[in-house]
């Protein structure tokens, strides 16, 4: 059984320390240590990596944010001082990838760093530090999912203030913070140590890799949450994994064509 000793670790004065801040912060501290090892595999230099590592988290932040207040204005219209309180949760990780991707293409752009190779070396590091994020979501009690019996073999109990209205009577839910985790996990195991280096000839495919992988995982682990933003009549999760998904796919195939046909044509030569 689990349950949060609650979201902050310490006050010092005006001084708050939360949980939530810190599991991002390890998890990105650990990831760019294994994104600056398969740099210097790659022979790229690694101060760059981290530098660009530096945006694209930058731009995933703003990104993530923005999309969550995008998708909850209501919440925010009559407070949007809260939209820059960001320790009390509310990232949403679809934003980040589009933040991400368009701060680290800015970088990569005015450096001139090979752009999809850098989205394949972020791409197989980036699970780890989601992986460990989303204990951010653990000490919050949020990112639960849909209530279970006391019985359940995992099982997250959540405090009657972090439980939505019709779900004031149960004390247990489903951990999906947890499976998330785990999935991600799986995902950064699968692409460091096994698929990166193996696919480092064909740009891009590992970061599509990626993308499908964890879409994939969201549309398994989605329907149990009792939280998800909706869209267009929807849970908004649902609907843009399964475009990313989609489109991961077309790219996936795209790419396989564009790099046997240039193979054909060295062959040729």
């Amino acid at each position: 059984m689990f349950q949060s000793p609650g979201s902050i670790i310490f006050q010092l004065g005006p001084l708050t320390v939360r949980w939530y801040g810190v599991m991002i912060a390890v998890g990105f501290l650990v990831a760019t240590y294994f994104a600056t090892r398969l740099a210097k595999r790659w022979q790229l230099s690694a101060d760059q990596i981290v530098n660009l590592i530096l945006v694209t988290f930058l731009g995933g932040i703003i990104g993530a944010r923005l999309y969550f207040v995008a998708l909850t204005w209501s919440d925010f219209v009559l407070h949007p001082i809260a939209i820059f309180e960001t320790w009390r949760g509310g990232l949403s990780i679809h934003g980040g990838f589009i933040g991400g991707l368009l701060f680290g293409g800015i970088y990569c752009l005015f450096t001139k760093l090979p752009f999809l190779t850098c989205c394949d070396l972020i791409a197989s590091c980036v699970g780890l530090a989601q992986a460990i994020g989303r204990w951010g979501n653990f000490f919050n009690s949020e990112a639960f999912g849909r209530p279970i019996t006391s019985d359940f073999f995992l099982r997250l109990y959540i405090p009657p203030d972090r439980r939505p209205p019709q779900y004031q009577m149960n004390d247990y839910f489903h951990p999906t913070f947890l499976y998330e985790s785990f999935w991600d996990l799986g995902i950064f195991l699968l692409l460091y140590f096994f698929l990166a280096d193996r696919l480092r000839a064909y740009p891009g495919i590992t970061f599509l890799c990626y993308l499908s992988l964890y879409s994939i995982g969201r549309l398994l682990i989605e329907p149990l949450r009792v939280d998800s933003l909706p869209a267009f009549g929807m849970p908004a999760p649902i609907l843009v994994s399964t475009i990313m998904l989609l489109l991961s796919w077309l790219g996936i195939i795209g790419l396989a064509i564009k790099y046997k046909a240039e193979a054909k044509r060295a062959v040729q030569k």
